[in-house]
């Protein structure tokens, strides 16, 4: 009869992972995408246990692992070329399995508390300067391009939503056609965020305009529970096509390859912040669980000032 055990780990440690999974999945609402990731993580930890412990990883193998081997982990992976940010990643995902084993009374991987994760250099978001950030909205910018002028104002109307709203890529994407109202009737949208949390984000009147102007130029009818913005062959429009548009007014704006998708939801909190924004509304506004992530912005903000301190004021030359 085949075992089925995988390579690296006994059958109840397997189960246990899996259990561990469809919680993180189900209770807690991660992404499938982030799932995929943590499960990844650990397996590549329990692997590399495997070889350098000689065989299956068991329930009670792991709760006996020394910090020793969690620092061979590190020193095998770091020779791999991982990143600092990618093993601190690995380590919290194996430190969230270790706590979910201990809830379950199935030990836990104390040396995992004994090893300090690596230093992860803090990067500050890059936002656009606000008046490149308002013409990202312009479609007459990409007038000589052979492209229905629907798809212009669709790119148009995503960059709205990403600048105006501070919306994260997917959030835009994810609207229905039946989530922005009739003209002259939408003040907020109900956005979906990160592990399913809902909240109210307000529309700018500009914001509006450019969604009504994609739609009325849009040869066809958007389906009422379909999505907001489509691509040329009717289905959703894909992440990659919106990256690709902010690639072309990258170009005609002479703007650096930080000018994503995502720095237009930079600038919308960096914006707000540098003009008398409230954190904690900020904060709301962005879907962030933790007031720490927002307040990254407020760094941004006084980075710049420093900056024009230095390039303006005559004693800094």
């Amino acid at each position: 009869m085949p075992s089925h055990e995988p390579s690296f780990a006994s059958a109840e440690l397997a189960a246990e992972l899996a259990r561990w999974l469809a919680q993180l999945a189900s209770e807690r609402r991660m992404s499938a995408k982030t799932v995929e990731a943590y499960g990844r993580d650990v397996t590549q930890l329990l692997t590399f246990l495997s070889h350098h412990l000689g065989g299956r990883v068991t329930v009670a193998s792991l709760s006996r692992t020394k910090a020793l081997d969690i620092r061979a982990f590190m020193a095998a992976r770091r020779a791999d070329g991982i990143s600092s940010r990618s093993l601190a990643r690995t380590l919290a995902g194996a430190r969230s399995f270790s706590r979910f084993l201990e809830r379950c009374g199935k030990g836990r991987i104390g040396a995992l508390s004994a090893v300090r994760g690596p230093k992860t250099a803090r990067t500050l978001p890059r936002p656009l300067a606000m008046e490149a950030a308002k013409r990202m909205i312009d479609t007459g910018l990409r007038a000589g391009e052979e492209r229905p002028g629907w798809v212009l104002a669709r790119d148009a109307a995503v960059f709205a939503l990403l600048y105006g709203c501070g919306l994260r890529i997917a959030e835009a994407l994810a609207l229905k056609r039946s989530e922005v109202p009739a003209s002259g009737a939408i003040e907020t949208i109900r956005v979906r965020g990160k592990g399913g949390k809902l909240r109210m984000v307000p529309v700018l009147p500009q914001v509006v305009r450019a969604i009504e102007e994609y739609i009325a130029l849009y040869p066809h009818n958007l389906a009422a529970e379909g999505p907001l913005f489509v691509g040329v062959r009717g289905g959703p429009l894909s992440p990659r096509i919106v990256q690709l548009a902010m690639a072309r007014m990258r170009g005609i704006l002479g703007l650096p390859e930080s000018a994503t998708p995502h720095a237009l939801r930079h600038s919308f909190a960096t914006h707000l912040l540098a003009r008398g924004g409230d954190l904690r509304a900020v904060q709301e506004l962005l879907g962030h669980a933790s007031l720490s992530t927002t307040q990254i912005y407020t760094a941004v903000d006084t980075q710049h000032l420093l900056e024009a301190y230095r390039s303006a004021h005559p004693r800094a030359r």
